[in-house]
């Protein structure tokens, strides 16, 4: 088979049918998203009664929803002892313990919802590509341990061939609590749950400008999009790496960054095996990172920030190439492999590189998610939604400084990646 730029995963599922119809004249929620962030809340806010629209500029799941490598991890980007110095321990520990919950939260989703997208909870393998960065994780363990109340395991080097089938490691650190799934699969289930409890989805429905409009005495927001005007009582935003020039308070301080993925053909079930015994979710130990793991039917899914920029057809091309070198550098074994799928989403990462949720301009979001989405993102969706709908729901991110660029140098064009391409390469090379 020929190598293909097309998103995998998209060849396993197919995705709910909305009907074009017009836009309703008024809704009490508008969100904006039609990813895992924006249907997680429409499902919340349906479930609770609110009228509930869902606009996506393209369709259910189209963004990097689908396009992630569907790994359901802990944690989030940022080591604990960096978060103890930014948040102190108390908030710290509410954030992780949140983390925790994430998983849980998604879990019981495709539980209460029946969404077949393989949900297993085969943990998370974090690989040392430095001796540094070995024994850095028995300290991070440690500190985890007693400071939050989780367990990692640290795996030394010559243990570590029980758990990935590469030499090129100095150790890992394993967290059983981690899962994989299939993204599009799951936004699928989720776009279908959202709808089942009575949201309404507008697929390539652009937002294209949001202005506050008061109507018979209420407040709201008056809605110009693609397809028409509607009004809503509130506003969420659930866009991500897809942010832009409707939202600009918003668009101004995350910065896309595009991840590029590629799969092989379906491999020998002794390979597959050998490779990843325990079929865990890896990840390594580099700023300039690679993650990988089996798919369900035994293809390996190699990904990582082969260009900083996000997808376009030269970026795709190129990541292919560079991604197959470095799953080769992984696993000499796969030398032979064909390669049979290439695609890239966009990350979204904040300046602090943060998740973040509450309110800006009168408008509710949550995004910054750095590529923790699958779990943070669900969760997020379910909380604010449950904020939106009158509760008061713990959510340790809602309200924690959200800087946007150094004295202002950004209006949302990322034109500095190539520099920060450059300046994580070097620190994986100094640290």
């Amino acid at each position: 088979m020929p190598l293909q730029e097309h998103n995998y995963w998209l060849t396993t599922t197919d995705f709910p049918k909305t009907q074009p119809r017009p836009l309703p004249a008024r809704v009490d929620v508008a969100v904006i998203g039609a990813g895992f962030t924006g249907l997680s809340a429409a499902r919340t806010l349906a479930k609770r009664g609110a009228k509930v629209a869902v606009l996506e500029s393209e369709t259910i799941g189209w963004g990097a929803s689908s396009r992630n490598g569907g790994m359901v991890l802990t944690g989030m980007k940022l080591g604990v002892n960096k978060l103890i110095a930014m948040y102190g321990r108390e908030l710290t520990r509410r954030m992780y313990a949140a983390s925790l919950e994430t998983l849980d939260c998604v879990e019981q989703i495709i539980r209460e919802e029946a969404i077949d997208c393989d949900f297993s909870r085969c943990g998370h393998l974090e690989v040392a590509c430095k001796q540094k960065h070995f024994d850095d994780y028995a300290r991070q363990a440690e500190v985890i341990a007693r400071e939050l109340n989780h367990q990692l395991r640290v795996v030394q080097r010559h243990e570590l061939n029980a758990e990935i089938g590469s030499t090129i490691y100095y150790g890992g650190m394993v967290d059983e609590v981690s899962a994989g799934l299939n993204p599009a699969r799951y936004v699928a289930g989720l776009g279908r749950a959202a709808m089942k409890a009575g949201a309404e989805i507008f697929e390539h429905t652009c937002v294209e400008g949001l202005q506050r409009e008061s109507r018979q005495g209420e407040s709201g927001w008056k809605i110009v999009t693609s397809q028409g005007t509607l009004w809503a009582r509130e506003v969420f935003v659930g866009t991500s790496g897809y942010t832009d020039k409707a939202t600009p308070a918003l668009q101004k301080k995350l910065i896309p960054i595009g991840s590029f993925i590629i799969t092989t053909e379906i491999l020998p079930e002794a390979l597959a095996h050998e490779l990843s015994p325990r079929n865990r979710m890896i990840y390594d130990s580099k700023n300039y990172l690679y993650y990988y793991r089996l798919t369900p039917d035994r293809r390996m899914l190699f990904g990582g920030r082969a260009a900083f920029f996000p997808e376009t057809d030269q970026t795709i091309r190129r990541s292919a190439e560079i991604l197959r070198r470095g799953m080769i550098d992984v696993y000499p074994q796969l030398r032979d492999a064909k390669v049979e799928y290439v695609w890239g989403g966009t990350l979204d990462f904040a300046f602090d590189i943060m998740p973040h949720a509450g309110q800006i301009d009168g408008m509710y979001y949550a995004l910054g998610y750095a590529g923790h989405g699958v779990a943070m993102a669900t969760y997020q969706g379910q909380k604010i939604g449950e904020l939106i709908s009158g509760g008061k729901p713990e959510n340790p991110f809602v309200g924690i400084p959200f800087p946007g660029a150094p004295m202002g140098l950004y209006n949302g064009r990322p034109w500095f990646l190539p520099f920060a391409g450059v300046w994580y390469k070097f620190l994986d090379w100094v640290s």
